[in-house]
């Protein structure tokens, strides 16, 4: 049977407000433009590596693509592997230590240098990006930099350097988004010096091939110790783990993703993270940063496509002209192109504070990991459509019949898990607008808590007042509404004045929004999705306008060539806005909600009739119980 914990929705959400960061000690653009302050001053001029590490990364990164030119990512299609002996050449260049500074044996990129790492490996194959990605922005090098002691730094991050592959394991059969179910134990010993965990981790990617793993487990309450969550760094040849299954998914075939069983796993505590209580604050502050690495082979992945779009649609000719001539093609073009600048003109900006160290970028990489992972899955998917039935064609087949082998499909398989990598979409929407709601909360007080008693919320609703007597007069008027507002932007500058409009636009009816529901805003998903996607657009047509003015006075030729893209982006994502905007409150949300609610209820089966469910009767989670492994161990090392 299984082992999950059963939780109530106040515990869940209890447990998950504590694993947040409670305050806002650094500055967030974000944040900002949320509550209707465009503070262009926190992004313009922007952040920049310094020189010397600069030089040092491009340096580099040259020598990494001259290494990935020789890999052939079609044999990893094939095979469902990496090739060993790609990890090996990968780690001989110092790949898996980018991120880990050079005093541990790392290379100490930036974490823009990185981010091109992974776009030019990711461009050979998605799974080199998710090896590499899941080692270094979530396995054992970043929480260990970030939390280690120096003795657990000088003791790991070495050897994560040198290529012993890390994992991070969290989910369980049963518990995905929901921490407060956690229910993979870690038994103290009686006299301090050893942790015995328990349990079964699912996805866990790197898992099958780690040398390391960071493990969160959950440690009893006893006197003198709060227990909880608690994260450690686990050798993964320790007796007792066992990988029971190396899993299969549509795409990323050569991903080292597993099911591991841990069975009596004696782990010192000098391998514990933090204090006990601090592993999923320990894990929701390594994603804050983690999770720009995806935003990275996102935007490696819309310069593959634009190359393929641009050079098959002038290539291939219907009616007469070549098909990027005709407008519905030439729109999908258009917007690939316009998108794929955009996306990396986000990794640029956002790794550039995540570098500066003076920002709280919790909410700007929260925004591009949700951003890109949606807009790189449309523009794969619009590179399809524009290669037509070559799109859906394997590369293989193409090269079997003597065409370019271009990998299409491929590519639009794998980057469908983006939207569900390391927080999906759904869950990215509400994280982002928990906190992009924080000062309301904050100043609603029990005003915001369904289950506050009347007086309370009276006593609430008069500190909220004070708050929105000061806050709602600025959102009346700002720079947007004077025609030479942000001048030095020239052709871009209306763009950003839209943005600055915008943005107090969007605060207002985030205001009008918790007047309405108060603590019953939590339930409108549909309403903070569309707040949350508003902002991302805002954040990004600023990221696309920045960047561009930056290269304007670096290479001006280039520059030039940026405005012009950055101000068809710009049209484009303002049409969105505006869209959203109105969606805010003439949508069909209460006809969906309850429309859903009567499927699940059983109402409508008559619809399913008429095919064939041929899927054999099995559980929809499969269960679990506590023992040793009855399964052979298919744990394997790469280098």
């Amino acid at each position: 049977m299984s082992q999950t914990r059963r939780v109530s929705e106040v515990d869940a959400r209890a447990v998950a407000e504590a694993a947040r960061e409670a305050t806002w000690v650094k500055p967030s653009f974000a944040k900002d433009l949320y509550l209707g302050r465009f503070r262009l001053d926190l992004v313009h001029p922007a952040p920049r590596v310094p020189e010397d590490k600069a030089a040092k990364g491009a340096a580099f990164l040259e020598r990494l693509k001259a290494y990935c030119a020789t890999l052939d990512g079609q044999v990893i299609e094939r095979e469902s592997r990496i090739p060993d002996e790609y990890a090996k050449g990968l780690a001989a260049l110092g790949v898996f230590g980018m991120k880990i500074p050079e005093e541990y044996g790392g290379l100490g990129l930036s974490m823009l240098d990185y981010g091109r790492g992974l776009m030019l490996a990711g461009s050979v194959h998605p799974s080199i990006g998710a090896l590499l990605s899941a080692h270094q922005s979530i396995g054992v090098p970043e929480p260990v930099k970030m939390f280690g002691t120096e003795e657990q730094k000088r003791e790991f991050l070495p050897r994560c350097a040198r290529g012993a592959i890390s994992a991070f394991l969290l989910t369980e059969p049963d518990v995905g988004s929901d921490p407060a179910r956690l229910s993979m134990t870690a038994i103290p010993s009686e006299d301090g010096s050893e942790y015995v965990l328990d349990g079964v981790k699912l996805w866990t990617t790197n898992g099958v091939v780690a040398e390391l793993v960071v493990v969160m487990a959950r440690v009893p309450e006893r006197e003198g110790h709060r227990g909880g969550v608690t994260a450690f760094v686990v050798e993964a040849n320790s007796p007792g783990i066992t990988v029971e299954n190396r899993n299969a998914f549509m795409g990323l075939r050569g991903i080292e993703n597993g099911v591991t069983r841990f069975h009596q796993v004696r782990v010192p505590a000098a391998n514990r993270l933090g204090k006990e209580g601090q592993g999923l604050k320990i894990a929701l502050t390594t994603l804050n940063t983690g999770r720009l690495s995806i935003p990275a082979l996102c935007a490696g992945a819309g310069k593959w496509a634009l190359k393929i779009a641009r050079e098959w649609s002038a290539e291939r000719e219907q009616w007469g002209r070549p098909i990027g001539q005709h407008a519905a093609v030439a729109h999908k073009i258009s917007f690939i192109a316009a998108t794929s600048y955009a996306l990396e003109s986000i990794l640029e900006l956002s790794a550039n504070m995540a570098d500066a160290g003076t920002y709280d970028i919790r909410l700007e990489a929260a925004i591009a990991k949700l951003y890109a992972s949606e807009k790189a899955w449309t523009m794969v998917d619009e590179l399809v459509q524009i290669r037509g039935g070559r799109g859906y064609e394997s590369a293989e087949s193409l090269a079997a019949r003597g065409e370019r082998a271009i990998p299409a499909e491929q590519m639009l398989r794998d980057m469908r898990i983006n939207r569900i990598f390391e927080g999906s979409t759904e869950i990215m929407h509400l994280f982002i607008a928990r906190e992009a709601v924080d000062a309301h909360l904050q100043a609603a007080g029990e005003l915001a808590n369904p289950h506050a008693h009347a007086d309370a919320k009276f006593r609430a609703a008069a500190k909220a007042s004070g708050f929105y007597a000061k806050w709602l007069p600025r959102l009346i008027a700002g720079k947007g509404q004077f025609p030479l507002s942000y001048d030095e932007f020239g052709t871009l500058a209306p763009h950003l004045r839209f943005v600055e409009r915008s943005s107090r636009k969007l605060a207002r009816n985030t205001f009008y929004g918790m007047a309405r529901w108060q603590g019953k805003l939590e339930f409108r998903q549909g309403f903070l999705a569309r707040v949350v996607d508003i902002g991302a657009e805002l954040y990004a047509m600023t990221a696309a306008c920045v960047r561009a003015e930056m290269l304007l006075r670096e290479d001006p030729a280039r520059g030039e060539e940026a405005y012009e893209l950055a101000d068809a982006f710009c049209a484009q994502a303002r049409v969105r806005v505006k869209e959203l905007l109105t969606r805010l409150w003439r949508n069909a949300d209460s006809s969906d909600d309850a429309l859903a609610k009567q499927i699940l209820e059983g109402r409508y089966t008559w619809l399913e009739e008429g095919v064939l469910h041929l899927y054999p009767d099995a559980p929809w989670i499969a269960s679990w119980t506590p023992g040793d492994s009855q399964k052979e161990n298919l744990a394997r090392r790469m280098i």
